[in-house]
């Protein structure tokens, strides 16, 4: 009986040693694969603010030389300031990715620049909020423009060279609204899961040519970029819910740890990223309990209703609307 109960518990010790032993060679491997970024050339479209800059960070963290492109000029001028008091080597480029003739500008000038481009992040999106009421076809062209049609110019634009080279790492941000599409959000997105499909799908076929597609669906981030949002319908209300929802702690993940963990997996090659819990969860009730969900979401519709106000197709800027308030 003695020998048994010895046998269990010396099992038991050398299962927990290989265990053990498993858990720090997972973690070094994951280290040298970090390392592989070092000296490779970045570009981050939508670099200037938020979540693309604490990418641009981590990146520059990690080694990489950086191509940084946004439509503000300013922002791009401080985030290059900041980005090169950290030691980094960066160019900033002007660039409106709902215009491609401008992302094959930004491109160009990193060729020119560094040579090659081994890591592009889409990071740039629009977000406009308020009921189905109040958007316009436009609304929605609008959000395809610059949530779908940029980023697949600006892979349309890189992936030659990186077949080429038989190396390369693409990121796109979408989100858990492209997976989950929730109400009062409606051009976003659906140009969002149209942006999922397609990085999805790339990424299944380009593999074969070296190239790995990173799929990044976050839920709410405390980014501070509210102010960039767009508003319609009753806007100060929907202005002020989704204020709320984007800053708090419980609902919503930091940017700079977002940006960690999306770094990490462009490191290791990995497909996919679901970020938050809440995304998480919302995923998995989608699937598992369709109705449940559509009826909540009913429910939440109704609680953000503002009857005629609803209708209300003027399109107002959040930061005008916070009196100028930074993003």
């Amino acid at each position: 009986m003695g020998r048994t109960s010895w046998g269990k518990q010396g099992a038991a010790k050398q299962w927990a040693a290989m265990a053990a032993l498993a858990y720090v060679a997972a973690r070094l491997a994951r280290r040298r694969r970090r390392a592989d970024l070092r000296g490779g050339v970045a570009l981050v479209v939508g670099g200037s603010r938020g979540l693309g800059l604490a990418i641009a960070r981590e990146l520059a963290a990690a080694g990489c030389r950086l191509v940084i492109a946004a439509r503000d000029e300013r922002r791009l001028a401080d985030a290059q300031r900041d980005l090169e008091r950290r030691g980094a080597e960066v160019l900033a480029h002007r660039c409106d990715v709902g215009d491609p003739s401008e992302i094959e500008a930004v491109v160009a000038a990193a060729r020119a620049r560094f040579g090659t481009i081994d890591i592009l992040v889409n990071v740039a999106g629009l977000i406009q909020v308020g009921p189905a009421e109040s958007m316009t076809l436009d609304d929605f062209r609008h959000a395809m423009a610059v949530n779908f049609w940029g980023p697949l110019h600006a892979m349309d634009a890189v992936i030659p060279e990186m077949r080429a080279r038989r190396r390369g790492r693409i990121v796109n941000l979408a989100s858990i609204g492209g997976a989950l599409p929730v109400p009062q959000l409606l051009p976003y997105v659906s140009a969002k899961a149209a942006a999922i499909a397609l990085s999805e799908g790339l990424g299944a076929e380009l593999r074969k040519d070296g190239i790995t597609v990173t799929t990044v669906i976050p839920g709410l981030m405390r980014t501070g970029s509210f102010p960039a949002a767009f508003f319609k319908g009753d806007a100060s209300r929907e202005l002020g819910w989704f204020r709320w929802l984007s800053t708090r702690r419980l609902s919503a993940m930091s940017a700079r740890r977002a940006a960690r963990r999306i770094v990490a997996a462009v490191a290791r090659g990995q497909g996919q990223l679901v970020l938050t819990v809440s995304a998480k969860i919302g995923r998995v009730a989608a699937t598992v309990a369709p109705g449940l969900v559509r009826r909540m979401f009913a429910i939440g519709n109704r609680l953000l209703s503002s009857g005629a106000r609803d209708a209300d197709k003027r399109e107002r800027p959040g930061r005008a609307m916070l009196g100028g308030a930074p993003a």
